[in-house]
């Protein structure tokens, strides 16, 4: 199965929800919507389903436009963060039930319940109703009826939400090869870009209901195409601050020069947007293209083995992300360390126009 998204747009009134998306997606393929509240993403895939058509465009399936299709009509299975359970029903039938709609062999009903149970931890409760069950383990439920149907899309909607960390890492890793394994599509909703790096597979960023760039996630977490897409793909947020390149030296909003090294050598002469992540300030100098920012530290939080620090300089916000345990109280004086080779650089508009970045982005 092949899922093509050709330029759709989703209208509201006088609101625009989706605004001329145009994405492929391949059978066999996880493919991660990122992107903050409200960027777009479960309306996105309500058209991929079925559930609303759009206002413009097409969806198209296997080359056959589907636009207007109702979901009955389709092979799509979704799960929402807010389980959705049959309350009347065991756990074992609730992720029976597609398969009996379909009225599949009783031997093959067993097989697939049984397989899910195993996969999501279900099986020593497969004869409790769900209301006597944990919200994890009623979302555990709910996937596995999706995952059953073996659907040629399964659309999973921030799925892993009210889980546990425990166990939200476990399916973390486990659910790319189930996903692998099916040979469908899967779309997977999240907000963090953490998720979205664990998931691997191909990565969409929205944001304001606009796809910014689509691609194998690493790419996209490394090479983002413009400002928007650094700052969907950054947790903590992403640092930006203004330069100006003249010559073989650097100016910066926050005060003090540099050399034109790393990025900026490869830039003419002008104003830039310079977009870092939290990991490459550090509090020491360290190499030959380094840029300086020196600001007072606002909040500093020690997460065991790293410390983030909240400092203000030139009326802007940095986080910095430093290894191992610092007590710098607020107000303190400190000077964060960058090198020019891990930074984006970005014209007034946005768009990327250099980066030297390593691979350890």
């Amino acid at each position: 199965m092949t899922l093509v998204l050709d330029n759709v747009s989703k209208k509201v009134g006088a609101e625009t929800w989706i605004s001329d998306v145009s994405l492929s997606l391949e059978r066999g393929s996880l493919n991660v919507l990122l992107g903050p509240t409200l960027a777009g993403k479960t309306s996105l895939m309500r058209l991929m389903a079925g559930l609303d058509a759009p206002s413009s465009g097409r969806v198209i399936v296997d080359g056959k436009d589907v636009t207007g299709w109702p979901v009955q009509r389709r092979s799509v299975a979704m799960v929402y963060q807010q389980f959705i359970n049959y309350p009347s029903l065991s756990v074992y039938e609730n992720i029976a039930s597609p398969l009996r709609v379909a009225k599949l062999a009783a031997s093959e009903i067993e097989m697939r319940v049984r397989e899910a149970a195993r996969l999501l931890q279900l099986e020593p409760y497969l004869d409790r109703k769900p209301l006597n069950l944990s919200g994890g383990q009623q979302q555990r439920t709910a996937i596995a009826r999706a995952l059953v149907k073996r659907a040629d899309l399964v659309l999973l909607d921030e799925p892993l939400a009210n889980l546990d960390y425990k166990l939200r890492e476990e399916l973390r890793e486990e659910l790319p090869r189930v996903f692998a394994a099916s040979g469908g599509i899967f779309v997977y909703a999240t907000t963090e870009p953490t998720e979205a790096l664990l998931l691997g597979g191909n990565t969409a960023t929205l944001s304001q209901g606009c796809l910014t760039q689509f691609g194998p996630t690493p790419r996209v977490y490394r090479q983002p195409h413009d400002l928007v897409t650094a700052q969907v793909f950054s947790d903590p947020p992403l640092n930006v601050l203004a330069a100006r390149k003249s010559g073989e030296t650097v100016s910066l909003s926050t005060g003090g020069e540099a050399p034109a090294g790393g990025a900026f050598a490869m830039v003419p002469d002008g104003e830039y947007r310079v977009g870092f992540r939290a990991h490459h300030l550090g509090l020491e100098a360290d190499g030959s293209d380094i840029l300086a920012i020196s600001g007072i530290v606002s909040v500093s939080e020690i997460t065991g083995s790293e410390t983030y620090l909240h400092v203000d300089s030139a009326e802007r916000r940095f986080v910095a992300l430093v290894p191992g345990v610092k007590r710098l109280e607020p107000g303190a004086s400190v000077t964060l360390y960058l090198d020019a080779r891990d930074v984006f650089l970005f014209d007034q508009n946005g768009r990327l126009v250099a980066a030297d970045f390593a691979e350890a982005a």
